[in-house]
C-alpha cells in the first residue's frame, strides 16, 4: 500500500504537465521513458500498471533506507514508561544482612516505576553514537519482610518486629527526580528498526518519603501512611544500562550511593530491574 500511495503523489505532483485523463476511472502519467496508468476499479481500489497492462511496483524501501544512512542524528532511547523490581544488596553485592536483618526486602513486591518525560541526544556527527539526557521521575517501592517496623532518630534507622498487627503491605517508598547522561549506540537511524545499547549514570534528587503499611489487627483492617525523611539519602548515583529493539526493552539500574545517609546503618544498594516502553 505504501508503493501505491508513493506512486499517487508522484502521479499527483507532475499531473498538471504530464498528465492527460483518459476516461473517468484512468489517468495516464509520464514519467521520463515510462507510461504510468493509475486506475481506479470498480471496488474504489488503485491498480498501477503500464501501458501493457502488467502491475507496476515503486520499491521506495532503498530510497528509505539511503534517507535513514544519510541522516546524522538519531532519537534517544529514554522518555517512555519503566517498570521493575527492586533488591537491596550490601556493600558485597549481596542480599543478606547479617547483623541488620529488616533490610533483607522483599524482591516480588518491591516494584519501581520510571516516568521518563524529556529526553535530549547530542549525536556524534553519526546516528549510530550519541550522549543521551533528559528529565524523568522515579517512584521506588521497597517492601519489607516479617512484619518489621521502620522507626528513625536524627542518628539511626533501624527496624524492629511487630508481635501483634499482621501486615499485608509493609512499604518503605520514595519518589526521585531523574537526570540521565548516558552513551547510546544505535544499529540503524530509523528507530522502529534500530538495535539500542545505553550505559552510563542516573542522577537523583529525592522528592518525597513515606511508610506505608496495610494489615489487621484483632480482626479488623488497617492502613497507614507515615511521612518522613527515614534518614534517606537526598541524592544518590545510579549506574545504568538500557537495551532493547525499537520501543521495546529492557532496564538495569545499581545505585552507586548508599540508600541511607552515611553512618545512620549499614550500607544499602538497591538494585533495580525491568522492562522499557520508549516513546
Amino acid at each position: 500500500m505504501k508503493k501505491i500511495y508513493l506512486t499517487l503523489a508522484i502521479g499527483l505532483l507532475t499531473l498538471p504537465i504530464l498528465a492527460q485523463e483518459e476516461a473517468a476511472d484512468t489517468t495516464r502519467v509520464k514519467l521520463g521513458n515510462t507510461t504510468i496508468l493509475i486506475i481506479e476499479n470498480a471496488n474504489g481500489g488503485m491498480e498501477v500498471t503500464d501501458e501493457d497492462g502488467n502491475p507496476v511496483e515503486v520499491d521506495d524501501s532503498k530510497d528509505s533506507n539511503d534517507k535513514c544512512e544519510k541522516r546524522k542524528t538519531s532519537d534517544a532511547h529514554w522518555a517512555g514508561v519503566d517498570f521493575g523490581f527492586g533488591l537491596m544488596m550490601n556493600d558485597e553485592f549481596q542480599t543478606n544482612f547479617d547483623n541488620n536483618p529488616y533490610w533483607e526486602n522483599d524482591p516480588a513486591s518491591s516494584n519501581v516505576w520510571n516516568i521518563n518525560i524529556m529526553e535530549h541526544k547530542f549525536n556524534f556527527g553519526t546516528p549510530y553514537v550519541g550522549l543521551t539526557t533528559g528529565l524523568g521521575f522515579n517512584f521506588t517501592s521497597l517492601a519489607f519482610k516479617n512484619n518489621y517496623v521502620v522507626s528513625s532518630s536524627p542518628d539511626s534507622i533501624f527496624a524492629f518486629v511487630d508481635s501483634v498487627n499482621i501486615y499485608s503491605k509493609n512499604k518503605l517508598k520514595a519518589s526521585y527526580l531523574t537526570i540521565p547522561l548516558l552513551l547510546e549506540f544505535n544499529t540503524s537511524a530509523d528507530d522502529d528498526r534500530s538495535f539500542y545499547l545505553a550505559a552510563g549514570v542516573v542522577a537523583g534528587v529525592k522528592l518525597t518519603s513515606k511508610i506505608k503499611r496495610e494489615g489487621e489487627v484483632n480482626g479488623d483492617k488497617f492502613k497507614q501512611k507515615e511521612r518522613g525523611a527515614y534518614n534517606l539519602n537526598p541524592f544518590k548515583l545510579d549506574a545504568a544500562v538500557r537495551m532493547g529493539y525499537g520501543s521495546f526493552g529492557v532496564f538495569a539500574n545499581y545505585s552507586l550511593t548508599s540508600l541511607f545517609e552515611n553512618d545512620k546503618t549499614v550500607a544499602v544498594y538497591p538494585l533495580t530491574f525491568g522492562v522499557s516502553l520508549n516513546f
